[in-house]
């Protein structure tokens, strides 16, 4: 018998005796629910997942007791399965949480109206044709090029879930070292992995820096959380920016994306320009219905490092909330990303060193673009 048959077999034995020794004590500590496979009872199974796992009843002042008497007597024994479906949507709706989605084979729900509601605030094409020229460097997720006549660098990242190599972030921010400033474009990223976050972030920080908290549920009662556990990012050990930085955000910046703008706006030299991020700042949690739906919803609130809930998105910084001008937009002007081109030529002018601070730096393992022990004073203007 080969080494993969015989790791498979010890894995299952594993397996088999912890699923064994789950099922003998797991009742004496708590009653397991069960729920008939109908209309009724996959209705309260959902409901009670819910109520036992959702995270921001009391943040959104929800009362799921009233929704359960609302919805549950709408619930009839004979329905059919887009039927039950769509008032299960409905239900779930009520959480105003793009993170909460019930899946099945023919649909998945999607709550909208936390970026559907709101304009839009960016145009792809209008970016590519008339500030980039269709000519730009692209990377894994990442495009990103120095603006033409503008001496601003600017990087697009329409996805947290797309690739971000630390070699693309090295020749990118050393190729930007005589602009301004840099424009992290991510309005309409709507998230993806944490652990890119905290790799983008980390070529902006000096030091150790606590990014924020987190905390889990204890119980199914809806305060039954674990007192907040504080998590860090660390600086990198590549190319570092402590040039001024502008991120830009929409209303369908969220999730991850979201979470990157909530460390991002304590940074020093570090403003947010644009429109309100759309939210999202609850870990997810999956779980299933006796039908076999699956249903997806925020578990784990994460707050940013002064424990403020970002769950209703992050505002921009002061004197910098903007939007996207339809007039303009039709000229081939995008008045957002103006307005953060100005605002960072205008930092380097009142911060423009004297002329013995000058100097060439040398590519290395790893250069500083900028100076972290004496960062740029960002100062909010309106324009």
């Amino acid at each position: 018998m080969n080494r993969l048959s015989l790791k498979n077999i010890f894995l299952t034995s594993i397996i088999t005796s912890v699923t064994i020794a789950a099922i003998l004590l797991f009742p004496a500590c708590h009653s397991i629910e069960k729920w008939e496979s109908d209309p009724q009872g996959n209705f309260d199974a959902l409901w009670t997942i819910l109520d036992e796992h959702y995270c921001f009843f009391e943040d959104k002042n929800i009362d799921w007791n009233d929704i359960y008497a609302s919805y549950r007597s709408k619930v009839k024994k004979e329905m059919e399965a887009d039927e039950f479906f769509n008032l299960c949507a409905e239900m779930l709706a009520t959480l105003r949480d793009g993170h909460v989605n019930l899946s099945s084979p023919f649909n998945t729900s999607y709550y909208r109206k936390w970026w559907s509601d709101y304009p839009q605030n960016f145009n792809k094409r209008l970016i590519e044709e008339h500030y980039l020229n269709f000519d730009y460097a692209a990377a894994g997720g990442v495009i990103y090029k120095e603006l033409p006549g503008r001496n601003v660098g600017y990087m697009r990242y329409s996805s947290f879930s797309g690739g971000i190599g630390e070699t693309m972030l090295d020749m990118m921010l050393y190729g930007f070292r005589e602009t301004d400033g840099l424009i992290i474009d991510i309005r309409d990223n709507g998230g993806g992995n944490m652990t890119n976050v905290e790799k983008l972030a980390s070529r902006f920080l000096a030091e150790r820096t606590l990014a924020g908290y987190i905390s889990h549920k204890t119980g199914p009662g809806h305060n039954d959380f674990s007192e907040p556990f504080a998590y860090y990012f660390e600086p990198s050990k590549r190319v570092r920016w402590f040039k001024p930085v502008i991120v830009l955000t929409n209303r369908s910046t969220f999730s991850a994306a979201n979470n990157f703008v909530s460390v991002m706006q304590y940074l020093p030299q570090v403003l947010i320009v644009g429109a309100h991020t759309g939210g999202g700042s609850g870990m997810p949690y999956t779980s299933e219905i006796p039908c076999g739906w699956s249903v997806r919803m925020s578990a784990s609130p994460v707050y940013d490092r002064n424990m403020n809930t970002t769950e209703q998105g992050i505002a921009p910084s002061a004197g910098c909330a903007i939007d996207l001008d339809p007039e303009a937009e039709a000229q081939g002007i995008d008045t957002m990303l103006e307005f953060a081109i100005i605002l960072l030529n205008r930092l380097a002018q009142e911060n423009k060193p004297d002329e013995s601070d000058r100097g060439s730096r040398s590519v290395g393992a790893m250069c500083d673009v900028g100076n972290p022990s004496a960062p740029v004073q960002i100062k909010a203007l309106s324009f």
